[in-house]
């Protein structure tokens, strides 16, 4: 399959999104018409959400159900806890003992909001916890105030949500479609909720490539966790590609998620397919780490893009400050406005120790964890943490306009505490940014996809780990540079004219001062206006003592720099730098392998590092300026990710005539059709 996106083929992953979700969806929408002007558009979730999970619940048990009422009718006077018993039962891990169901609400429609009531205390406590999140009985409320519940529960009614009809994955699918249009009506951010199925089928893939061996041996069992699970998308591919690599294979999902109802939807996914719903956590995965102490064999995510930590930044840099690496953020926090890093670090913090099996992780990013802060910066410090401990494996580039809240640039890190043989001390670099084929039809900013052909070719670049046109593999440290702090000597002579008491006067020292002392200092200065020299002791003896408070603003103010005076210097005859010529330089670090010390400062002082910056120096600065120097004192260790440029392909511009001859044949259409015009 071409890689160029004029090509009109859709992967399998894209069917199965158009139909017949894409028909259950738009019915279930048309619940909205029944709300229109009762409910706030942003408010129409409230209701269809959880009707959507109640709907696919009563579906999911209806064929067990009158054996479960049979049994819990026998046992309900003699066992005190049935609920495993009715799990078996209904073969799930959850049940329901109202001799109710969807259709049958609707016999009494006078009594439908307490029948409805009554038939949600019947679900078994599993699942109860988990529909309490959606805080439905305020909408039962609502809804049978504005004689809105019984037409809406038939319409539910109407819906086939069986299992054999909708399989799991297309019920991920249609949750996440009436997530994204319901994220629309209310300006929100759709892409915190979910991502495209495509994405994580090759994130997945990358992430098990290096263990396809050890993961079809019998009884595997491996661990699975998503810091911000969403509707727990990830959760359920990964699940999907491990059984097909081992049907005997299990995988034990575990996720956290900030919002009570993806929170809900998830563990309603979780339920029906088998899950321990409390490996689920609702909560905030920085301040309430629901999996505190837990460590897993892989972790995935796609965290928000660009969303700020601000609410939650006390805790954070308490656990910085006060635990340091002993906790999640000891290698810097990122600025306050992006709060990817922070996911990152939180997962690491859960990755398995090399003597327990080491662990691999994949997760979303923008641009900007690429490159974002200079030397020093927690960014930085963030980046030189990973690939100075030899974790960060490889980074792809994804296509544009392949997600649903946003048409940027993104790409996937795989980071693990277990590189192979070959890949120790490497980054590996794949630009799968044309890799991509049309969407038949928009879903928000999502027009591309990448089709299970290109998924598939992909993984191999990543696998086969050679370099080529679409992979680039570096050593750690070419990745690093020293930022230098280059000075220039000052060159300054003094001068008093009008100009320099009137800067004095608007100074905000010169009014802290006495006005007695003030004006024995304007006529003694004022005397001098005219007065121009390179020698300052030489204006200090007509200057006179001056003032404490004001000695230093007197002489910034009679100071003025010229390239051609001679240089100042301290007591001890050393140059002063010029601030207003002060540069900076990045520096590659010397091509030698570097480990990770939260102090490097024993390492810029050694004579690599020092002949890195004094060849730099000898061809790129002392040339052009030779009375330069670096002040090493201020020198700083910097990461960052140069992707783009390491794939940016020159192409020259056209030719003049060309371009001329383009716009000569535009002018004469103009022409044309001007005439046209006037006839």
């Amino acid at each position: 399959m071409s890689l160029s996106g004029q090509s009109r083929a859709t992967s399998s992953g894209q069917a199965q999104v158009d139909s017949p979700i894409k028909n259950h969806a738009a019915f279930i929408w048309s619940v909205a018409d029944l709300l229109r002007g009762d409910y706030k558009q942003s408010e129409y979730g409230k209701v269809i959400l959880p009707l959507t999970v109640l709907r696919r619940l009563d579906c999911v048990l209806e064929k067990s159900k009158p054996e479960v009422l049979k049994r819990f009718a026998e046992l309900k006077e003699r066992i005190e806890n049935v609920e495993p018993v009715l799990e078996n039962v209904a073969g799930q891990r959850f049940y329901n003992t109202s001799p109710l169901n969807f259709r049958r609400l609707l016999d009494d429609p006078a009594q439908l909001a307490g029948n409805l009531r009554g038939y949600l205390a019947a679900f078994s406590p599993s699942a109860r916890v988990v529909l309490e999140k959606f805080d439905f009985e305020a909408q039962i409320v609502r809804l049978a105030r504005s004689d809105l519940l019984y037409m809406v529960v038939s319409k539910f009614a109407e819906i086939d949500l069986h299992p054999e009809t909708v399989s799991n994955l297309e019920m991920g699918y249609l949750y996440e479609e009436l997530i994204r249009r319901f994220s629309e009506l209310s300006n929100e951010t759709a892409g915190e909720h979910f991502t495209p199925r495509e994405v994580i089928r090759l994130m997945v893939n990358i992430l098990l490539a290096e263990d396809s061996q050890a993961l079809t041996e019998p009884g595997t069992v491996r661990t699975l966790f998503d810091p911000a699970c969403g509707t727990g998308g990830m959760l359920t591919v990964t699940e999907n590609r491990l059984r097909q690599l081992n049907p005997s294979a299990r995988l034990e999902v575990f996720g956290e998620e900030l919002n009570d109802e993806t929170f809900a939807i998830c563990c309603s996914d979780m339920l029906v397919t088998g899950h321990d719903t409390s490996h689920i956590i609702c909560g905030n995965s920085f301040t309430e780490d629901g999996h505190r102490g837990r460590t897993f064999d892989y972790l995935l995510a796609n965290p928000p893009f660009g969303v700020e930590w601000k609410k939650v930044e006390g805790a954070i840099r308490r656990e910085h400050d006060n635990l340091g690496y002993v906790g999640r953020f000891g290698a810097g926090l990122p600025r306050i406005n992006d709060g990817s890093f922070l996911f990152l670090q939180h997962m690491i913090s859960k990755m398995k120790s090399l003597e327990e099996g080491g662990s691999r992780l994949a997760i979303v990013f923008n641009g900007s964890p690429l490159f974002t802060g200079g030397a020093g910066s927690g960014e930085s410090e963030i980046r030189r943490w990973i690939i100075e401990n030899d974790w960060l494996e490889a980074v792809v580039a994804l296509p544009d306009q392949l997600f649903y809240n946003t048409g940027i640039s993104t790409y996937f890190w795989i980071v693990t505490n277990r590189k192979s043989a070959e890949r120790r001390g490497k980054v590996q670099l794949v630009d799968a940014r044309e890799y991509w084929v049309k969407m038949r039809k928009s879903l928000g900013d999502k027009r591309k996809e990448i089709s299970e052909a290109q998924i598939a070719e992909v993984t191999r670049l990543y696998a086969d780990f050679a370099e080529g046109e679409k992979v680039k593999i570096f050593p750690n440290e070419a990745f690093g540079f020293q930022r230098i702090t280059v000075e220039r000597p000052l060159r300054l002579r003094w001068e008093v004219t009008a100009e320099t008491l009137k800067a004095l006067a608007e100074t905000k020292q010169w009014v802290k001062v006495p006005a007695q002392e003030r004006e024995a200092v304007s006529q003694i200065i004022g005397r001098l206006i005219g007065t121009n020299t390179t020698d300052r002791r030489q204006m200090a003896g007509m200057v006179g003592p001056l003032p404490k408070a004001i000695e230093k603003q007197v002489w910034d103010a009679l100071a003025v720099s010229d390239p051609e005076a001679p240089i100042v210097t301290d007591r001890k005859g050393r140059p002063e730098p010029d601030p207003d010529l002060r540069d900076y330089e990045n520096v590659p670090l010397p091509q030698v392998p570097v480990s990770w010390e939260p102090d490097p400062a024993a390492r810029l002082a050694s004579p690599e590092y020092r002949a890195a910056v004094d060849e730099y120096m000898a061809a790129e600065v002392l040339p052009y300026v030779p009375d330069a120097w670096v002040d090493h004192s201020k020198t700083k260790i910097g990461y960052e990710i140069p992707l783009t440029r390491h794939f940016y392909k020159y192409v020259p511009p056209r030719p003049l005539a060309e371009i001329d001859a383009e716009i000569k044949a535009l002018e004469g259409e103009i022409q044309e059709l001007l005439s046209q015009v006037t006839k």
